[in-house]
């Protein structure tokens, strides 16, 4: 799937452009902000087309903030990342001094570029967009992003260049892939897995670009192991890892079946972790969480129970995922993490006979039925697995729109508790018998 980033310098309607492009199809997977400051990431469909969007915020050069080593780090990385960028402007303020900067960096490369002059909401503004000529990045759009006004024919553009991503061969192999914070030891993980073990084949570059996959047979189950770490040297980052890491994170996460989620025990489960957890649920993706180096911790005797405990209580109210401590530098559990994600992948693509799914919950519902609401009782006659890569559920009853969501996470539970799906996200769904 294409990435779209959309930079600029703050104040330009970044923001406002990003809520109504994820909002104007239903197609929404997902939407996160505060992962670092004020950027958002999340996946929208134009025109048939399913591309991720990654709203990069902006900086002002010179402030105090954390970020402050200028607008250009966070813009090159959106380059390097990106399969096209949204360059925003504003009309009412003209052309400045950092807009000129993003365009000097965007003429360097390759990649479409499209220029959108925002706050157009009227014919003398069309006219003074004009000037946006003078950055040299050709034709422009005139937008305004909080009426909508010009934005279908930016979109319209902009999907014209998206390449669909086709898959190769070797991705009919199950993908597991190793997210999380930098420095949390992802690659030390991988490196752990792959001097320890024999059975590899053979490198290749993976579908999605950038990350490497490693073909992988332990167990007597081959599967690609896909890499997101390691890519880029720290030292090119600097201080933008927490935007670097959820780029790598979205793209991964997007073409993955399994996400092993590793997490510095030292920094604890934080709130970058938990975005990226959340990145995987919404995308439907098998989670295992992998604590990485356990051995550095003092422990006691109630240390690792209530560690877990925590890491729940965060993930509510899907609390049904394996958690795995382990030592990259010493190989503790390492292989017991690859197991577990190997029967999550399972779980995952376990299919229900339609008999034995009804057999089991129709006497559960007929002894717990949904709450009557407005006098109207709820009467469910049949249920069944839907066709899809995930597990999802169809119910079929008498008025599917008075059922709430308490008793669809009770259905959830229930589902869980007879048929393993630990780890995996399911979705229930009620429909009109």
């Amino acid at each position: 799937m294409s990435i779209v980033a959309i930079v600029g310098r703050p104040n330009v309607g970044k923001s406002t452009f990003f809520n109504r492009l994820i909002q104007r199809r239903e197609a929404i997977v997902d939407s996160v902000s505060g992962v670092t400051r004020d950027r958002h990431y999340g996946k929208t469909d134009w025109n048939g087309k399913e591309f991720s969007v990654i709203d990069t915020g902006g900086y002002v050069r010179g402030s105090d903030d954390i970020f402050e080593e200028q607008i250009d780090r966070q813009v090159e990385l959106a380059i390097d990342e990106a399969d096209a960028i949204i360059f925003m402007v504003d009309v009412e303020a003209g052309v400045t001094g950092m807009d000129e900067d993003v365009a000097t960096l965007l003429r360097r490369q390759s990649k479409p570029v499209f220029l959108a002059v925002n706050k157009v909401d009227n014919a003398m503004r069309a006219d003074d967009a004009v000037e946006f000529y003078s950055l040299g990045l050709g034709e422009y759009y005139t937008i305004a992003s909080i009426s909508g006004s010009g934005t279908g024919e930016l979109l319209d553009a902009l999907v014209e260049v998206l390449s669909e991503k086709v898959e190769e061969e070797e991705s009919i192999l199950p993908r597991f892939a190793v997210v999380g914070r930098p420095n949390a030891g992802k690659s030390s993980f991988i490196n752990a897995l792959i001097g320890e073990d024999r059975y590899i084949v053979t490198d290749i570059a993976g579908t999605t670009r950038d990350a490497i996959d490693t073909k992988y047979n332990r167990f007597g189950f081959e599967f690609n192991l896909v890499d997101t770490a390691g890519i880029r040297r720290k030292s090119k980052v600097k201080e933008d890892l927490e935007f670097y890491s959820v780029m790598r994170s979205v793209r991964a996460i997007e073409h993955c079946d399994v996400c092993l989620l590793v997490v510095d025990a030292t920094r604890g489960f934080d709130g970058q972790v938990q975005n990226i957890f959340w990145l995987a649920e919404r995308n439907r993706k098998g989670i295992v969480i992998l604590i990485n180096k356990w051995d550095l911790v003092e422990k006691e005797n109630k240390t690792m129970r209530e560690f877990e405990k925590y890491i729940r209580t965060q993930i509510e109210p899907f609390t049904d995922v394996p958690i795995v401590f382990i030592s990259a530098l010493t190989k503790q559990r390492v292989y017991k993490a690859i197991e577990t994600a190997v029967k999550v992948y399972e779980s995952r693509s376990k299919r229900i006979k339609t008999s034995e799914l009804n057999d089991y919950m129709l006497p559960l519902i007929e002894a717990t039925p949904p709450p009557a609401t407005k006098g109207k009782y709820i009467k469910i006659k049949y249920c069944m697995q839907l066709p899809t890569p995930h597990p999802q559920f169809a119910f079929f009853c008498n008025l599917p729109q008075y059922v709430k969501d308490p008793y669809k996470r009770f259905i959830e539970n229930k589902l869980r508790e007879a048929f393993d799906f630990e780890g995996v996200p399911i979705a229930v769904y009620f429909r009109k018998k």
